[in-house]
């Protein structure tokens, strides 16, 4: 499932990762161990310490830090789930690429899409999903 980019020599595997609205797509190249995200460093787009040991976990998993070259675009939601998106791709792309990754990564649950989303606010209700109107009895 290798595809070519149009122009270039570089061969990449794609994936694509999703968490709540954020859709994260990742591609992996042979490199140097450079990952970034929406054209910047993966450490400025996502600064933090708790940040990077979370977008980290499925490389030091399979042990191939430093080894791949990863470009991510996302979007939607906002940074948390922008963050869940990305891991979730990560370890797609890496499953792709090596199928003996697949084990391991699904046993830490990074492969499995997490389903909890935003529940839809109902009809003739009050303005938001499980609130009620107000009785106005006494």
């Amino acid at each position: 499932m290798e595809e070519i980019v149009k122009g270039k020599e570089s061969k990449f595997i794609s994936s694509v990762g999703r968490r709540k609205e954020a859709v994260a797509r990742v591609r992996l190249m042979e490199g140097n161990g450079q990952v970034t995200v929406n054209g910047k460093p993966i450490v400025a787009y996502f600064s933090g310490a708790v940040f990077q040991r979370l977008y980290s976990k499925p490389f030091e998993i399979t042990k191939t830090l430093g080894k791949y070259a990863i470009s991510v675009k996302v979007g939607g939601g906002g940074r948390v789930s922008q963050l869940g998106a990305v891991i979730h791709g990560i370890a797609r792309v890496l499953s792709k690429a090596n199928p003996q990754f697949r084990v391991t990564l699904k046993r830490e649950g990074l492969l499995t899409r997490d389903a909890r989303v935003k529940e839809r606010r109902k009809f003739g209700l009050a303005h938001k999903a499980r609130a009620k109107k107000q009785s106005p009895k006494r």
